[in-house]
């Protein structure tokens, strides 16, 4: 080997090791910057944006008629049949729910019924529920234990995926053809042209009303670590669920808004992040978009990045209080539907 192939080799083997010092130099940098980012601060903005736990809470008083039901218990009236006389709530919604009412020949129990209709929870992507009467003549989800005189079949007449069609309505009427006779079961079926003009109305306003509104927080740098960002968002409150989402929880079960890390199960680094909020099951008052947006500006001053719009150009104050106005704007159209945001109505049609 002549001595210009040894100076060679050593000058390609210093120039692959300055490379790999250097890579692991910049990879360093990149995480001590998102960990400096997130470390504690005296005042922390962030930590200060927290979800309402439920709704404002408000002291009882009690206003006339309480106190003379009241005054009437205390003078002989019995208090336990004073609470059984409250009916239940019904169990099925008549806004959304195509509703069967079922006679049965005799009480049944309720294992029998749930055993019966094991097979006939789902038609197509619709839940069906099937409730019972009891002998107070109030109505409940069928439940083990219980003894029912009566039945109502709920199937929901649509959801994000489409209006109840009339393959699914008839899975669901031979299904309960197939269930008379074991139960000694009549049902009253509805006309099928009359249950899919209501399915395609319904859907009609979930199409409308199906809205979720994005903030994205953009590096104006380097693309940060991921294996060092998602520890330090859990750390703000952020939960991570199986499918790689990380969720800001609302404080009773529910979800406030979402943040997407909008990177492949491969890469190891993200340019941008994704704030979603989920505006039809979100109540007003939980005033969420204004959380999200406070959470994506001090994200993108911890991050030295940029909050931005979908195409990537810079949203200002001025800007987020416009959305702001037409979230409003669009929690009155819902109302006036007769879908209050963020009700058990919202959170089945929209979920």
């Amino acid at each position: 080997m002549t001595e210009l192939q040894t100076s060679l080799i050593v000058i390609g083997g210093a120039i692959v090791v300055g490379v790999v010092s250097y890579n692991k130099w910049q990879e360093w940098r990149a995480k001590k910057s998102v960990e400096k980012a997130f470390s504690p601060l005296e005042e922390d903005a962030l930590m200060g944006v927290r979800p309402l736990r439920g709704a404002e809470r408000h002291e009882p008083v009690l206003n006339p008629d309480d106190v003379a039901g009241a005054h009437a218990l205390d003078h002989g009236h019995d208090h336990d049949a004073f609470i059984e006389s409250v009916a239940k709530p019904f169990p099925l919604d008549t806004f959304i729910d195509c509703i069967i009412p079922v006679a049965l020949g005799s009480p049944l129990r309720g294992e029998k019924i749930s055993s019966a209709f094991h097979q006939l929870r789902l038609v197509g992507n619709k839940h069906v529920e099937v409730i019972g009467e009891t002998d107070t003549g109030d109505w409940e989800k069928v439940a083990v234990g219980g003894v029912y005189r009566n039945l109502q079949v709920g199937v929901q007449l649509a959801n994000r995926h489409g209006p109840l069609s009339e393959l699914e309505y008839s899975e669901l009427v031979t299904g309960l053809d197939l269930l008379s006779d074991e139960l000694d079961a009549t049902p009253e079926l509805p006309d099928m042209p009359e249950i899919m003009g209501l399915a395609k109305r319904l859907f009609q306003l979930i199409h409308e009303f199906d809205v979720q509104l994005s903030i994205n927080v953009r590096t104006k740098g380097a693309a940060w670590l991921l294996s060092t960002l998602r520890p330090a968002l859990q750390r703000q409150g952020l939960e991570l669920r199986p499918d790689g989402r990380f969720i800001m929880p609302d404080g009773d079960g529910g979800i406030l808004y979402a943040l997407l890390m909008n990177a492949n199960p491969a890469d190891d680094t993200s340019s941008q992040v994704t704030l979603l909020l989920p505006v039809a099951t979100v109540a007003p008052e939980r005033e969420a978009f204004k959380s999200m947006s406070a959470f994506a500006k001090s994200l993108a001053t911890r991050l030295a990045g940029v909050v931005v719009d979908d195409a990537g150009e810079p949203l200002s104050d001025t800007a987020l209080d416009a959305i702001a106005q037409q979230i409003d704007s669009f929690y009155g159209a819902m109302e006036q539907t007769g879908i209050s945001p963020g009700s058990a109505r919202a959170q089945r049609l929209f979920a």
